[in-house]
């Protein structure tokens, strides 16, 4: 009996799409996206120094690698794009604060192991950073490292400068930066550092997930493209259904745009959540669900996701990302 258990937890392992465990050894992990572990005892592996120096098509500016990830002073492939940076954004503070352009990119778009900072209200803003600055806003999943770097980053910065970056990243709209295919089967992908990542021509079966990718997967890993965005592939019928839970009233939840606005584009204070990354808002939802982000604004919506399943946090993720923002 015990060797015919054993085989079906094998199979049942074996079924499952790339980024989904069969022990649940992570909260929604392919939402959160955690580097597997090396093997006990393994030192980590140092990457090859690379002096070449790297071009964007159509970009007449060149920086190395090392360039490109300076966490004080990172690369700005396209200055005319974006206001003048406060310092702050563009050179951080040594040695407690990095560049907020480094993560976050000099236009606010991020990436999906971060997030799109871009167009959000400032009090909003001011408000997020003071809570990871108080120990109000953690994460579900204790490996989640770049929400411990935030939360050390605000302890380390003035009100000045968080307002700074704040007028700053809110002066900027947000505009399209996700495309939404519903679909069975997606590319195999790599855990690039929280990044999935496109490697070779395999399929596989999406199941019940979303898989966030970048359309250039060289361009976002290695180059830092603040122009490449990104796939969200998302299971057939998620649209249809997040769009119920999103627009109508239930016992579920409560009409998303009675605070974030009838488009979702933002009300007020209240951010707005249209075309923006589906792992980030499925992240944010299960963190208020357990107890890890608190403060003001996560008061009003622990009500709001209590009896939302994981099912439906990827209905909502999706439909909501599909919006053009």
């Amino acid at each position: 009996m015990r060797s015919i258990f054993v085989v079906l937890i094998i199979a049942v392992a074996a079924a499952l799409p790339a980024g989904v465990s069969a022990a649940s050894d992570a909260p929604i992990p392919w939402a959160y996206a955690i580097p597997a572990a090396p093997p006990a005892g393994t030192p980590p592996a140092a990457p090859a120094p690379d002096p070449s120096v790297k071009h964007l098509p159509g970009n007449s500016l060149e920086f190395t690698r090392a360039q490109i990830a300076d966490r004080y002073g990172p690369a700005d492939w396209y200055p005319s794009d974006h206001p003048t940076m406060p310092d702050v954004v563009s050179h951080g503070k040594k040695p407690e604060v990095w560049a907020c352009g480094l993560c976050h990119y000099p236009n606010g778009k991020g990436r999906q192991e971060n997030a799109g900072v871009s167009g959000l209200p400032v009090s909003y803003f001011i408000q997020t950073m003071h809570d990871f600055r108080d120990g109000l806003r953690n994460s579900a999943e204790p490996r989640k490292g770049n929400t411990k770097l935030m939360m050390q980053f605000a302890k380390n910065m003035t009100d000045d400068e968080i307002k700074g970056a704040a007028e700053y990243f809110g002066a900027m709209k947000w505009t399209p930066w996700i495309e939404v295919v519903e679909t069975n089967t997606v590319p195999k992908t790599r855990n690039a550092n929280g990044i999935w990542v496109v490697e070779g021509t395999e399929k596989e079966p999406l199941g019940k997930r979303i898989l966030e990718t970048p359309k250039n997967a060289e361009a976002t890993e290695i180059l830092r493209d603040p122009h490449s965005g990104f796939f969200a592939y998302v299971p057939p019928g998620s649209l249809k259904k997040g769009e119920a839970l999103v627009t109508k009233a239930s016992s579920k939840t409560t009409q998303c745009g009675a605070c974030h606005g009838a488009d979702l584009k933002g009300l007020g204070p209240v951010p707005g959540i249209a075309g923006r990354s589906p792992s980030y808002l499925v992240r944010q939802m299960y963190d208020m669900q357990q107890g890890a982000r608190n403060g003001t604004w996560t008061q009003l919506m622990k009500p709001v996701v209590a009896n939302l399943s994981e099912e439906d946090l990827i209905d909502i993720a999706a439909y909501t990302a599909s919006r053009m923002p």
